[in-house]
């Protein structure tokens, strides 16, 4: 979801940033009319009307409008009428931030425009990162280390991973007033009254970072490049995990991190995708010629639809390699491909028996039935 600094409120409605309240208004019930999802039918339809009523939301409030004024022009006095703290220590404009709950960061000196920065307040837990890595067939048996280099989220240096430099708590968020929600009355326009719809400053959470950090924009964490070193333990097969605590990607505004997760690969104990799908048509056979075997009428299904199937997994099976020069673990791996397309196979095959004996049976009573009638 794009931060309530992301957007242009003014050009979403189409009117200029100097426009009355009534020409806000008038703006909003002219695009709301056309983009109603009950009127347009248009797949973006929907998302386009919260978007111009997420605006009219904003800037048909005075206090709204103003906050998101300083917000767009880094200007703190957009919004104060030039009221604040000038004794407030580290930044001139600090006091004013905390009271107002502007995103200044550096005031204006700051390099980095506040439109780049997300003031909610959400910290949640980073998310692992999963590397693939495949070794060979000695380094699998025997063990062995490997460096990796990846791209990662760090907590931020500057900010320490809280996302705000001079202030340790989160504020209130003053567009919702901690509620994560806002409201537009549309009952002047379609009878429908009050819309709900997240706050586009907090995203959800009802608080906000005073004073944004300048490096991570009040996320807590950066994109960075970072190092581990992988033990692969002795006697590693394909599919098998290693962990390592801690070092997957920061958690936002102070969260915990997640963890590497590094993915062995054996290419020798893998199955070609052709392959595995031809064990599966084989398993997917087999119990129709079973069936095939013990219930008569379903002799020619088994003829007709079961041995074609399984000459083609076996095509599949001889064009990837064939049966010849695998180890147990590929043998394994195959079995499980097979044993899963013979569950699918018994689940159809069961219901094509008990289908055709019903029939069977509604045949020989409607038989039976106008043998007694004559």
């Amino acid at each position: 979801m794009a931060s309530m600094n992301d957007k242009d409120y003014y050009a979403i409605l189409g009117v200029d940033h100097d426009a009355t309240e009534e020409q806000i208004r008038k703006a909003f019930q002219q695009k709301a009319r056309k983009l109603h999802p009950d009127i347009n039918k248009e797949p973006d339809a929907e998302e386009k009307f919260k978007e111009v009523s997420e605006a009219y939301a904003v800037l048909s409030d005075p206090d709204k409008r103003r906050r998101y004024d300083a917000m767009q022009s880094g200007n703190p006095f957009a919004a104060s009428g030039g009221y604040g703290s000038p004794s407030a220590q580290g930044d001139p404009f600090g006091g004013m931030g905390d009271f107002w709950g502007f995103p200044f960061g550096g005031g204006f000196g700051s390099q980095r425009s506040a439109r780049s920065r997300s003031r909610a307040y959400n910290p949640q837990a980073g998310g692992d990162v999963v590397y693939q890595l495949d070794i060979d067939d000695k380094q699998a048996k025997e063990g062995c280390r490997k460096g990796v280099t990846y791209q990662r989220y760090v907590a931020c240096e500057v900010c320490h991973g809280m996302g705000s430099v001079h202030t340790d708590h989160a504020r209130t968020c003053p567009t919702c007033g901690g509620s994560g929600h806002i409201s537009v009355d549309l009952a002047s326009l379609f009878g429908i009254g009050v819309m709900n719809m997240v706050c586009p400053e907090c995203e959800g959470s009802g608080k906000v970072v005073a004073d944004p950090c300048s490096s991570c924009g009040g996320s807590g964490r950066v994109l960075s490049a970072s190092e581990v070193v992988i033990d692969i333990p002795a006697g590693s097969h394909d599919g098998d995990t290693v962990r390592v605590s801690g070092m997957g990607n920061a958690g936002t505004n102070g969260s915990t991190s997640g963890d590497f997760v590094c993915r062995v690969g054996v290419p020798s104990e893998r199955l070609s995708p052709r392959a595995a799908q031809g064990f599966q048509m084989i398993g997917f056979a087999l119990p129709f010629i079973i069936l095939g075997l013990t219930v008569k009428v379903l002799v020619e299904v088994a003829a007709v639809f079961s041995l074609p199937l399984c000459g083609i997994g076996i095509w599949l099976i001889l064009k990837s390699g064939g049966f010849l020069h695998h180890g147990s673990r590929w043998w394994k791996n195959a079995s499980s491909y097979l044993v899963n397309g013979a569950v699918n196979g018994a689940t159809v095959a069961i219901f094509m028996s008990f289908m055709v004996s019903c029939m069977s049976g509604l045949g020989t009573a409607g038989y039976t039935g106008a043998a007694r009638l004559g």
